[in-house]
């Protein structure tokens, strides 16, 4: 569900469907599923229970019980927890006895874990955890210690790991597809091969911000590892996707994208490096751990990644380039900002760091206004730094995307908003290539895209937005990595675009080496799509956060064609309102 980014709707599920993507846990036991499937989820949560987080409030649970909403099971676990009777519970949920007395069950594994340490925790009681699907950071939460000496103290009791192979077959022939999931027990069905190897992180469950464009990339990266003489391993948790097709990599690991579930698969397999940047913020945002375990990411390195998404570091970079960007400043506080806002001036875009889709992202233009948005951020998302950028007004969006091999650079593509900026990119109609940008401002985004992109020493696909005004091109952000426009160019201009980035991150090929010939003919329009009608109680304005759940392409043979100019007509007269 992504009501986080759909203020105003109405949170309760039924008959209408509203969420936007899945997940898939797979494991020995419901239990060990039900872990699996909660890791997965990308919500700040460890799995179901045994991280602090419980609601305590029994009015509060009751109302939730009787009133599904994306978190009700989270909230069954707590009514259990706080002791409300099954009865009651089943009355407001009808969820099968069954199921209730399996949530029981962990909460009573969970008091007796909490009665030792670490050091005193018996080896059967760590090991029925474990197969209960326990994360270790669950479980040094009940033993009051760090998730690393769990990891230490399971490995010293030698409980570790093993991969099983989904029978495709249901045991009628020998299953033959390479489609595993791991659990804990004795015998390990995962056969290591002497090949070498390319791990390509997953993309995750679908969502705002994070889509199936993502899963596309990471698709076409596999196939260019293989083509390139590697063993593919690909992780992910997604069963909606291509890249969970039992065929498509050499080995799939049907397993969440969570840190521990990952380090392991590596420590099997010994790869010889991890692809990040085609499985968008969910993989991306793992590469400081693989860097911090010394694991190395294939393309475009850590430091380069973290240099990108760190503001401050970024401005410098700009600086130091002679590259325009518009006046920011980064808080920590609400007092902090209110002081920087009167040496940037209003009106200020507020985002925190290292988000997806624009989340809590928001033009504010007075110090209340700011001083309540900090506030709000600071309390979902505590200790995070916050960007403020002096907003420019009026300015058209551009953004590019390209391939780099750390020297050379080909743009792949130059995409012009028909929005102003201030519309996140990915709710912003945008047309392949620019329509009314003229030879100055192309000139200058060509420029910059180049040296930004050896700037950060780019090995792999980069994409960089740019605000336009006053025939001046500053840079909004920069991203080493694929971008959700990627698939888009690739289909408008009929190049495996990231087939050719793959085979550049994996040191197979230089940018030179490529015959480009894009089928350039006419223009093709990026339509964002919108699940309004599952809210029709939700304000239908567009601003910074991202709001569209997926993306259409349309082509056109000039910009006298109708479509193009009833949207053009329509988005800036909406918009002016």
């Amino acid at each position: 569900m992504e009501f986080r980014q759909i203020p105003g709707s109405n949170r309760e599920i039924g008959l209408q469907m509203k969420s936007v993507g899945e997940v898939m846990g797979i494991g020995r036991s419901f239990q060990e599923a039900l872990q699996k499937a909660c890791q997965s989820l990308e919500i700040k949560r460890n799995g179901l229970g045994a991280d602090g987080r419980e609601l305590r409030d029994q009015a509060q649970l009751l109302h939730s019980l009787e009133r599904p909403s994306w978190n009700r099971l989270f909230h069954v676990y707590d009514a259990i927890k706080l002791g409300i009777p099954f009865k009651t519970i089943q009355e407001k949920t009808r969820i099968d006895h069954w199921f209730l007395k399996q949530i029981e069950d962990m909460i009573l594994t969970e008091k007796r874990i909490e009665k030792f340490s670490v050091d005193t925790i018996p080896s059967e009681l760590m090991f029925e955890a474990k197969q209960k699907g326990y994360a270790d950071r669950q479980i040094a939460h009940l033993l009051r210690c760090l998730e690393s000496e769990v990891y230490k103290k399971r490995h010293e009791l030698n409980i570790r790991r093993v991969y099983k192979l989904v029978d495709t077959c249901a045991a009628e022939f020998e299953a033959k597809t390479p489609y595993y999931y791991s659990t804990f027990e004795t015998e390990n069905e995962s056969v290591v091969s002497d090949k070498k190897k390319v791990v390509v992180l997953g993309s995750g469950p679908n969502r705002i911000g994070q889509g199936i464009e993502f899963d596309y990339s990471c698709v076409h990266g596999v196939l260019a590892a293989k083509e390139c003489g590697y063993e593919t391993i690909m992780i992910n948790c997604n069963p909606e996707t291509v890249s969970t097709d039992f065929d498509t990599a050499d080995k799939l690991y049907f397993e969440p994208v969570f840190w521990e579930h990952i380090y392991d698969i590596i420590q099997h397999e010994k790869p010889e490096g991890v692809i990040v940047q085609l499985g968008g913020q969910t993989a991306l945002k793992l590469a400081a751990k693989l860097d911090k375990y010394g694991i190395k990411i294939i393309g475009t390195d850590y430091k380069s990644l973290d240099l990108a998404e760190d503001r401050g570091s970024f401005s410098n970079l700009l600086k130091e380039n002679n590259i325009p960007y518009p006046n920011f400043g980064v808080v920590e506080s609400a007092e902090q900002a209110v002081e920087l806002s009167r040496d940037l001036g209003f009106p200020l875009l507020v985002r925190p760091s290292y988000v997806l889709g624009g989340q809590k992202m928001k033009i504010v233009i007075n110090e209340k206004e700011l001083e309540e948005h900090v506030v709000n951020i600071l309390n979902d998302m505590p200790d995070n730094k916050i960007l403020l950028d002096h907003f420019l007004e009026g300015a058209i969006e551009a953004e590019a995307d390209a391939i780099c091999d750390g020297t050379d650079v080909y743009i792949i593509g130059i995409m012009q908003h028909i929005e102003p900026a201030g519309i996140h990119s990915g709710d912003s109609y945008a047309v392949l290539p620019p329509y009314n940008l003229g030879d100055f401002v192309m000139t200058q985004i060509e420029e910059h895209t180049k040296t930004i992109a050896k700037a950060l020493h780019t090995v792999g696909l980069i994409n960089i937005q740019f605000a336009i005004k006053n025939d001046v091109v500053y840079i909004i952000e920069a991203n080493p990595r694929a971008s959700r426009t990627v698939p888009f160019i690739a289909k408008a201009y009929d190049e495996p675009y990231v087939n050719y980035a793959t085979k550049v991150m994996l040191g197979a090929k230089k940018v030179k080496d490529f015959n480009f010939a894009p089928k350039r003919n006419g223009y093709a329009i990026k339509i964002p799509v919108f699940s309004y009608e599952k809210f029709p109680e939700v304000k239908k304005e567009l601003g910074p956060e991202m709001k569209s759940t997926g993306e259409a392409i349309r082509f056109i043979k000039d910009l006298r064609d109708p479509f193009f100019r009833q949207i053009y007509t329509e988005r800036n007269l909406y918009l002016s309102k």
